[in-house]
């Protein structure tokens, strides 16, 4: 390992050709531990975390992708070892579950689709292919809403702009 402070470092969105262009969870990861440039998934690391931290890296917002610098090296690396654990079944039901109920029913809730967002917060916890099934079901038909109100929204639009396009002009 190189001695890199991890409280300098600013985790930055996407991948990066130097340290000094910025550097994501797992470019700084491999630069602590290896002194590589690369966002590639280390020795001893599950591969579920690591594309996990990698997506959440990239979607988190600055100031909360800095929370993220917990799991670089410093004096203990909680994610050396985890590759080959017996738990990356496990991580990919968290993850999946992680997705269902928490990041989908954030974006229904922004497009004013309260209700589907409930619904998919309150399924059990996905952790098996048989609640998984039930996520499917779910999330269908909070799709089918999310498609219905783009839909309308579209067509609103549509006919908003097709009004204003022919609307009398006052310039004469």
């Amino acid at each position: 390992m190189i001695s890199l402070d991890v409280a300098t470092i600013t985790l930055a969105k996407g991948q990066h050709e130097t340290c000094e262009d910025g550097m994501c969870l797992f470019e700084a990861y491999n630069q602590i531990t290896r002194r590589e440039q690369t966002d590639a998934c280390p020795p001893g690391v599950s591969p579920v975390l690591h594309i996990y931290g990698m997506r959440l890296n990239d979607v988190l917002p600055d100031d909360r992708r800095q929370e993220l610098k917990r799991y670089l090296p410093n004096g203990t690396d909680v994610l050396a070892g985890t590759a080959g654990d017996g738990l990356d079944g496990v991580r990919a039901w968290m993850a999946l579950d992680w997705l269902i109920r928490v990041y989908a029913p954030a974006w229904l809730d922004l497009a004013g689709l309260a209700g589907e967002a409930s619904a998919l917060r309150n399924l059990a916890p996905v952790t098996d292919s048989a609640t998984a099934e039930a996520a499917r079901l779910a999330g269908a038909a909070a799709r089918a809403a999310a498609w219905d109100a783009a839909g309308a929204a579209a067509g609103d639009a549509a006919w908003d702009a097709a009004g204003a396009a022919h609307a009398p002009s006052d310039a004469h």
